[in-house]
């Protein structure tokens, strides 16, 4: 998938809204006309009609972005092979009915996705909260079980369900939360640090060298062609990390944006 195919589906889903919120509007209107004929009762159209024509109006939008990201995108395939490749992903939030993270090159191709894994069985007690990261061949490449006891606890595993470490989140105080990542051993390999009003996430390591960073607002002007929204987050991460590292490191975009959102 490429990020105008995105933003097309953004835009199907959103007319879908748009019309699915006439649906109640034409079953007031048609009911008052032939039963209750109070003209009182059509000012509760005016709700659903001003939904869906807002709603409409941000499908033409959505459209005409994937339609200029199209004309600007060169026809051709990514130079990508893994998305634990790349430098730099951009970070689309979706947040439909099941939200998700979409994950996209530099070049506009969809590098993959992190979403609710579905697990299958029978659970005595409550099943664990598990989130995949999928690579854009819809293959799962890593996991991430949420743990809530006294503190909260991310932990990850590689795509053969290895354990590789967790990401930790303790209340220090009422304003400040103390966020850690442990390696397999429980040893400590790095923190992320953040701003409370705006979002530039630093993931530092055991030496506070920053390796990572999610940050929105910063966005290379060349690639604007292909995302029109400058304030969609990017995020970097160091090419000296492995691919082990690097899946650890991404624990905490489920934190940001599965637990605190």
């Amino acid at each position: 998938m490429k990020i105008h195919e995105f933003y097309r589906g953004s835009a199907n889903i959103t007319l879908n809204g748009s019309i699915a919120a006439l649906v109640p509007a034409i079953i007031i209107g048609v009911g008052n006309l032939y039963y209750f004929h109070n003209k009182q009762i059509m000012l509760l159209m005016i709700p659903f009609v001003v939904y869906s024509f807002i709603s409409f109006q941000i499908y033409l939008y959505r459209l005409k972005q994937a339609i200029a990201i199209d004309r600007n995108m060169p026809q051709m395939t990514s130079n990508y092979h893994s998305l634990f490749e790349a430098r730099h992903l951009v970070v689309v939030f979706m947040n439909q009915q099941e939200s998700s993270v979409h994950l996209f090159y530099p070049d506009g191709h969809q590098a993959g996705m992190i979403k609710r894994y579905r697990q299958k069985g029978f659970y005595l007690f409550r099943k664990p909260r598990i989130y995949a990261l999928y690579n854009n061949q819809n293959q799962p490449v890593g996991f991430f079980k949420i743990k809530k006891v006294k503190s909260l606890i991310i932990e990850v595993y590689d795509h053969n369900k290895r354990y590789l470490g967790c990401f930790e989140k303790d209340r220090v105080t009422w304003l400040k939360t103390k966020k850690e990542m442990l390696d397999e051993s429980g040893r400590y390999v790095g923190s992320v640090e953040g701003s409370n009003y705006f979002m530039d996430e630093r993931v530092l390591d055991q030496s506070r060298q920053q390796v990572g960073r999610l940050r929105r607002g910063w966005m290379p002007v060349e690639w604007n062609s292909r995302f029109p929204e400058p304030n969609t987050p990017v995020l970097s991460l160091s090419e000296n990390l492995s691919e082990k590292d690097k899946l650890l490191r991404m624990s905490f975009l489920i934190n940001e944006y599965f637990i605190e959102r």
